[in-house]
């Protein structure tokens, strides 16, 4: 239980919570009551909330716009969107976002000649600094062949429980999180915030030389093999439940 493990002076420090979506605040892939309750107590508790989501920049800016939420990441560190925001913050230089996109179609299509079956995400239209394909049916071997291949082509690779993706290598939840951290809550101290999340590509998130406090939700046990970064403490129980479990710790030393 985390209660066991993060002390009481941890809980009452925390002002901001950095949290993973698909498989951290869903249930079976979808929102659910409950997260919004808990998401609604953090926010009259005065705690700031910012989705960290590998989902594209179209999906994220609705959800910085109708969730009561500070901002959310899209696309792995990607970029950002502020919810009374007009428009993106990239994370992430890119000279010519078109040329970009060229060139990660062309990487995607140098897998797909060992793996013919993949097929891009059906947000992938969507995305501006990374692309994405399916990840079911993909073996932890193929997976490994595929960050291989894409890293000694200069790309990073990475996936979650729903996709995978072909970014630009110093693209990464990780750095994404404290660039935004330092541009738009420079007052807080890194033990101020907690960050949350479940599978492989929220490793940046769980990196203790950026962040002190990290939790996973129980279903991030799948990956203990997987991840050089596990996180400091894990809740009881997995997905949306795990972290409701979390916001009620938070929420009640308030």
């Amino acid at each position: 239980m985390v209660a066991s493990v993060l002390s009481a002076a941890q809980l009452a420090s925390i002002a901001l919570v950095a949290t993973d979506m698909d498989g951290t605040l869903t249930h079976q892939g979808r929102f659910t009551p409950r997260l919004l309750d808990a998401l609604a107590a953090l926010a009259a508790a005065q705690i700031s909330v910012v989705i960290v989501t590998g989902r594209s920049a179209g999906w994220v800016q609705a959800i910085a716009h109708y969730l009561p939420i500070a901002g959310a990441i899209a696309e792995n560190g990607g970029l950002y969107m502020a919810p009374a925001a007009d428009t993106y913050q990239y994370l992430v230089d890119l000279e010519d976002p078109t040329a970009h996109r060229q060139h990660l179609a062309a990487m995607f299509e140098r897998l797909r000649r060992r793996y013919p079956h993949l097929q891009p995400s059906g947000d992938n239209a969507f995305r501006l600094t990374d692309w994405t394909f399916d990840v079911a049916g993909l073996a932890p071997e193929d997976l490994a062949w595929l960050a291989t291949t894409c890293e000694q082509t200069g790309w990073g690779f990475t996936y979650s429980t729903v996709q995978c993706h072909i970014r630009p290598a110093p693209q990464d939840k990780g750095p994404g999180l404290s660039r935004v951290l330092a541009e738009q809550f420079p007052q807080l101290r890194p033990d101020q915030v907690v960050t949350v999340g479940d599978s492989p590509n929220d490793e940046g998130l769980f990196d203790p030389s950026r962040f002190p406090l990290s939790v996973g939700v129980a279903n991030v046990a799948h990956y203990r093999d997987r991840l050089t970064h596990f996180p400091r403490f894990v809740t009881q129980q997995p997905e949306v439940a795990g972290f409701c479990e979390l916001a009620a710790m938070i929420t009640a030393m308030r």
